[in-house]
C-alpha cells in the first residue's frame, strides 16, 4: 500500500477503506508519511469530502493512535459535554456538577482557549491550587472517589490528531466538517464516555456561522456515534451574543456559582436546564425532557449541585475559601460603558465582545499569552432587556489601564429597539 495511491484515490472523489485510512493515520502519526502527503490528501479530503462510514474508520483510527480510557470497571455511566467554543461559555463549570449529583460519572478532558474563546482550564486556573496537571491513575482516583473530575489533555490521547491539526492550520484544511467531525469525536471517545453531549455554537461568535453547517456538523458525529456504538445527542446553540453576563476567567467562574445556586442570568440558565436534561434522558436517568429539568431544579434548590462543586474544585486541590471573599476578583482597573440611547438592547456581534475580552487579557492571541485571570467584561444589560439613557450597560476589567477606544468597539455591535427581538438560545437538538 502508497500513500499517493490513497491521495490519488480521494483525488478521483472515490471512497477510502478502511485499511488505507489506518495506513494513513499509522503512517502520519509515526513520520513515515511526511508532512507534504498528509497535506495532500487532507485538501482532497476537504475539496471532495468523505461519506459516514469513511468518516467513522478515520475517527475510530485517530482514537486508538495513542492511549485509551475504559472506565468499564467502575460500573457506572460516564457523561460528557464538548463545546465547540463560545464566548462567555461557562456550561462545563455549573453542569458538570450537576450531573455529578445526579448520580452521573464525569471524567473530563479539557483544554485552554485562544483568541476570543475561553478555555475551561483557564477558568478552573485562575482557582488559587487547582490542578488538571494530574497522572492517569490520580486522574482514575478523583473519578473514583468523586465521581467528577475535569483535567488537562492527556498528550497521549489522539496524537494523531494533535498532528493534523496543527497541519490543517496551516493548508487551510481547518474548514471541513469530516475532519471537524473526526477530530472532535477521536478526542471525546478517547476518553472512554458513554454518552456524550455536543454543544455547537453557531452564529458570528462561532466556527460554525449557518445554521445548515452546524446541523451537517452534528449530523455526521451522531452517525459516527452509532457507527462505533456510543450514544450521542447534539445541540445546535445560539452564539449571536455572548452567554451569559460574563467574559472572562474568574467572573465567569462567579456566574457558574451564582447558576448552581439558582441565581443564574435567563439565557445561561436555559442552556444549562437543556443541555442537562438531554444528557440526563441519554443515560437513561429520566423518560422525558420535564422529569430532567426537574431532577435539575432539585439539586440546585437543595444544594447538592453547588457542594458537588465544591467537593471537585477542593479534591483537585482548588481553595474554595475564595468564593466567601468578595474581593477574589479585585482588578486594578476598570471602566464602565453608559448608554447614549434607550430602548431594549440587542448585541449583534458576540466575537466583538470575545475579542475585547482577549484585548483586555482574559484571553490569548497566541499560544505563549498569559492570561489576565481579572481581566473581563461583565454585562450589565443583555440583549432584551429595556435600557436608559445614562444606564451602564457593560463594565470592561483589568489589571492593566483599559484603552479607551474599547468602547466603540462594543457600542458599534449593539442596537436599540421599541420592542424584545426572538432570540433562541438553543437552535436545534439532534439525537
Amino acid at each position: 500500500m502508497r500513500i499517493i495511491d490513497i491521495i490519488d484515490k480521494k483525488v478521483h472523489k472515490e471512497v477510502l477503506t478502511k485499511e488505507e485510512i489506518n495506513f494513513f493515520i499509522t503512517g502520519y502519526t509515526n513520520g513515515t508519511i511526511p508532512d507534504y502527503q498528509a497535506s495532500a490528501l487532507l485538501m482532497a479530503i476537504r475539496l471532495n469530502g468523505m461519506n459516514d462510514v469513511e468518516t467513522a474508520y478515520l475517527t475510530e483510527a485517530m482514537m486508538y493512535s495513542g492511549d485509551t480510557l475504559d472506565w468499564k470497571y467502575l460500573g457506572k455511566t460516564i457523561a460528557d459535554k464538548h463545546s465547540t467554543g463560545g464566548i462567555g461559555d461557562k456550561v462545563s463549570i455549573a453542569l458538570c456538577p450537576i450531573l455529578s449529583a445526579l448520580g452521573l460519572t464525569v471524567a473530563k478532558m479539557s483544554g485552554r482557549g485562544l483568541g476570543h474563546t475561553g478555555g475551561t482550564l483557564d477558568k478552573l486556573e485562575s482557582i488559587k491550587g487547582y490542578n488538571f496537571s494530574v497522572t492517569d491513575s490520580e486522574f482514575r482516583e478523583l473519578v473514583e472517589k468523586h465521581n467528577i473530575a475535569i483535567v488537562g489533555q492527556n498528550e497521549k490521547l489522539v496524537p494523531a490528531d494533535k498532528k493534523i491539526y496543527a497541519l490543517r492550520d496551516v493548508t487551510a484544511t481547518v474548514e471541513s466538517i469530516p475532519l471537524i467531525a473526526s477530530s472532535i469525536m477521536s478526542k471525546k471517545l478517547a476518553t472512554g464516555s458513554d454518552c456524550i453531549l455536543l454543544d455547537v455554537k453557531c452564529g458570528n461568535g462561532a466556527f460554525m456561522k449557518d445554521l445548515e453547517q452546524a446541523k451537517k456538523l452534528g449530523e455526521l458525529m451522531i452517525a459516527i456515534g452509532k457507527q462505533l456504538n456510543r450514544k450521542i445527542a447534539v445541540e445546535i446553540t445560539n452564539m449571536e451574543q455572548p452567554l451569559g453576563r460574563t467574559i472572562g476567567n474568574k467572573i465567569e467562574v462567579l456566574e457558574a456559582i451564582d447558576t448552581l445556586k439558582g441565581r443564574g442570568q435567563t439565557d445561561f440558565n436555559e442552556i444549562i436546564y437543556s443541555s442537562g436534561s438531554t444528557i440526563i434522558m441519554l443515560a437513561g436517568l429520566a423518560n422525558s425532557e420535564k422529569d430532567a429539568r426537574l431532577k435539575i431544579k432539585e439539586v440546585i434548590e437543595n444544594g447538592k449541585a453547588y457542594n458537588k462543586f465544591l467537593e471537585w474544585i477542593s479534591a483537585q486541590g482548588g481553595d474554595i475559601k475564595v468564593f466567601d471573599d468578595p474581593k477574589w476578583l479585585n482588578p486594578q482597573y476598570k471602566y464602565e460603558i453608559k448608554s447614549n440611547a434607550e430602548g431594549y438592547l440587542k448585541i449583534n456581534s458576540a466575537i466583538s465582545f470575545g475579542l475585547v475580552a482577549m484585548k483586555l487579557g482574559a484571553g490569548r492571541e497566541k499560544k505563549e499569552d498569559n492570561i489576565d485571570f481579572e481581566a473581563g467584561i461583565y454585562l450589565n444589560k443583555v440583549s432584551n432587556e429595556y435600557v436608559n439613557k445614562g444606564d451602564v450597560l457593560f463594565t470592561m476589567y483589568s489589571s492593566k489601564p483599559i484603552d479607551v477606544k474599547l468602547e466603540k468597539e462594543l457600542l458599534d455591535s449593539i442596537e436599540f429597539s421599541k420592542e424584545k427581538h426572538n432570540i433562541k438560545p438553543v437552535f436545534a437538538k439532534l439525537y
